[in-house]
């Protein structure tokens, strides 16, 4: 078989692969290799995980525990900035916090009366009470957390021991620290609402002896008996004060802005009150009044009759007769009455001379006793301050100019303001109302250019990366891949020694077409010598290509041929 013969008229991929050059062979694979690099990352980039938040504000301990738990079970993880939040990812983050929860992670979580739940055998007293005392304290606190203001708590029992051979009992106490929300704070209701809850969840506590603190160390609630002097009660007097200016001032905008329009009334109450607590009692009686409308409240009467004879002087006429005693008495007991003698007559007379009556009646004296306690926090006076913008008026061609309000619609809304605040002026009130043209401030607008916007700045930090790797996967196909496939599809396999170079000297003869030769009698003529002789060649050259090879050789040399 000739070597002719062995050329193939349609080379394959791996023949044209191995004539390319090795400097070809390595852009190529380089090539592809960085083009299936890039569709790898970007397909790893666009089904990247979405993580999620699992726990935040995790004391080391606990945050350290639950990472070794993490990566126990083989869980993806990672940190926020700042290390304040554990990331997983979004599709895992409910089954891996039961799976944690059932391990008890995190330890920091507040527990309740499920401490009960395991009770040792053979514990003692002291314990139980102990156990009884942690679960009811957090208890407590998740309800305090369970407020939307408050962020954290702790709560503090003080439960003395009940002895029944002491005759004054200890009471209980608790302390209470919140930490708040950023931003947030507590009123007075809610302090008050967070010292009720812990009160009546401890049997005998009084609200006195429950005292709230926030993280700073500050005490919110009020201190019991007044321990820290007047500094409570001012606070609290500071802060009603000004509750009832802002309600005052809000007020008087109420009624002002649907008359000039939002944000041209301006208004600042001060408000004097009167917080001193007095005591007065007064006693009043009423006049004598008629004795059908008296009520007697004793009476004595005491009466002296002359029948005694030491008592009565001595009557009749002097003598023998009037010396002699009275002789027993002779008169029935049911008779007709008889005449008095001279002596009975003196007698009489006598009695009715020395007798004595003696009445004393005491009476119910009327009597009023009043006792005042005035009341805190009295408004003693009232001064109002109202700034009113001039009013807007825009003409037919839509121009608008401001103008200052007229002395009747500054009178009707003085006399607005009297109204809303209830001036009193008795107790020295005061409102002032004037109109004046507002400053107003001029919002800079700062023109950014197109490309610094946030908007179109977050849209393309969204699509750079996609964008980026599609480009840089163009760019490596186009510039490397796309050119050594274009010499691989172009290139041949050579044909080694003197056959490589006759086929390359064959192929580089142009073709140049060939007429019909000229009918002669009308038959075709056949090949010319000349053309005879180039298909001789060619055989040759197919059949003996050393031979040929030679033959060419001696030509370029210069040699005479053999």
């Amino acid at each position: 078989m000739s070597a002719a013969s062995a050329i193939p008229l349609n080379p394959t991929l791996s023949q044209r692969f191995s004539g390319l050059d090795q400097g070809q062979r390595l852009r190529m694979g380089l090539g592809l290799a960085v083009f299936i690099a890039i569709g790898i990352i970007g397909l790893m980039m666009g089904r990247q995980a979405e993580w999620r938040v699992l726990y935040a504000n995790l004391a080391d301990k606990d945050g350290g525990a639950i990472v070794a738990q993490l990566s126990t079970m083989n869980i993806p993880y990672k940190y926020a900035d700042g290390g304040g939040a554990i990331l997983v990812p979004a599709d895992k983050v409910y089954d891996t916090r039961l799976k944690l929860a059932s391990q008890g992670l995190p330890k920091g979580a507040v527990a309740g009366f499920e401490t009960m739940d395991t009770n040792r055998f053979g514990m003692t007293q002291f314990q139980e009470r102990l156990a009884y005392q942690r679960g009811l304290e957090g208890e407590l606190t998740r309800s305090i957390q369970a407020l939307s203001s408050v962020q954290s708590a702790r709560v503090h029992l003080a439960l003395p021991n009940q002895n029944g051979f002491f005759r004054e009992q200890q009471k209980p106490s608790a302390s209470v620290l919140v930490s708040l929300n950023a931003g947030r704070t507590l009123d007075r209701a809610q302090l008050a609402g967070i010292v009720h809850l812990v009160s009546s969840s401890v049997p005998e506590m009084n609200a006195t002896a429950v005292s709230v603190l926030d993280d700073s160390g500050k005490l919110l609630s009020t201190p019991p008996d007044g321990a820290d002097g007047a500094g409570g009660g001012d606070a609290q007097q500071l802060q009603y004060v000004q509750q009832l200016e802002q309600l005052y001032s809000r007020r008087i905008l109420d009624i002002l802005e649907p008359v000039v329009g939002r944000g041209n009334a301006r208004a600042q109450v001060t408000a004097e009150l009167d917080f001193s607590q007095t005591e007065s009692t007064s006693e009043s009686h009423k006049p004598n009044q008629t004795p059908d409308s008296t009520a007697i409240r004793s009476q004595q009467v005491s009466e002296t009759s002359g029948a005694s004879g030491l008592s009565a002087p001595p009557s009749g006429v002097p003598g023998a007769t009037s010396n002699q005693p009275p002789g027993p008495s002779s008169a029935p007991i049911n008779g007709a009455p008889q005449a008095l003698t001279a002596a009975g007559a003196g007698a009489g007379a006598g009695a009715g001379v020395g007798g004595r009556r003696e009445s004393i009646i005491n009476y119910e004296v009327d009597k009023t006793v009043k006792i005042v306690r005035g009341g805190t926090g009295i408004v003693k006076r009232i001064s109002a301050a109202v700034v009113v913008n001039h009013q807007s008026v825009t003409d037919a061609k839509g121009k608008t100019t401001t103008t200052p309000l007229s002395a009747q619609q500054i009178e009707q809304m003085t006399a607005l303001v009297r109204e809303t605040v209830g001036f009193n002026k008795e107790r020295g009130d005061s409102v002032n109302l004037m109109n004046a043209p507002f400053t107003m401030e001029k919002a800079v607008v700062v023109d950014l250019p197109f490309w610094k916007q946030p908007e179109l700045q977050d849209l393309a930090r969204s699509f750079a990366w996609p964008l980026g790797t599609l480009l840089f996967g163009a760019l490596v196909l186009l510039g490397v891949i796309r050119p050594a496939l274009k010499t691989l599809a172009q290139s041949q396999p050579r044909i080694s020694g003197s056959s490589h170079q006759l086929n390359a000297i064959e192929s580089e003869a142009p073709e140049r077409p060939q007429l019909a030769a000229p009918a002669r009698g009308g038959e075709l003529v056949g090949p010319t010598s000349g053309e005879l002789a180039l298909d001789d060649a060619r055989k040759l050259t197919r059949d003996n290509p050393a031979a040929v090879a030679n033959i060419v050789k001696t030509w370029i040399n210069g040699e005479a041929p053999a």
